[in-house]
């Protein structure tokens, strides 16, 4: 795979890594919605920087999210103790080299819309 680089809204927090074979796919759960406002969708990474203020919020005993707190963006998910986070596919600089493969937790998804692209859907992760 590439590598690439991303940035917050503000452009206080920028970072780069190379992405990993792990497909991109959209999350529809709970926490993910309410994290990004609608679904979430973040790439595997390895060999990421960081560099800005980021701010982490433990959102499960599983998991924790990473934002900017100057401008809020929601940017990284990464399970506790892991080395690299995942990546938020909307705050990365084209091109990406990313395409979405499917979709997880769509038993959870919100009822105002339809997955309607065809790409594999799974009730849980």
């Amino acid at each position: 795979m590439s590598d690439f680089t991303g940035r917050c809204l503000c452009g206080a927090v920028t970072f780069a890594g190379r992405w990993t074979d792990d497909p991109l796919r959209a999350c529809h759960c709970g926490q993910c919605r309410r994290w990004s406002g609608h679904v979430w969708a973040a790439a595997s990474a390895r060999g990421v920087t960081v560099d800005g203020p980021v701010r982490w919020y433990r959102s499960s005993d599983q998991a924790e999210r990473g934002f900017c707190p100057e401008c809020g963006s929601s940017l990284f998910w990464r399970q506790i103790g892991a080395a690299n986070p995942e990546i938020a596919a909307g705050a990365v600089d084209s091109p990406t080299g990313l395409r979405l493969a499917g979709h997880i937790y769509v038993a959870d998804k919100g009822d105002y819309y339809d997955i309607a692209d065809g790409l594999p859907q799974e009730a849980q992760g």
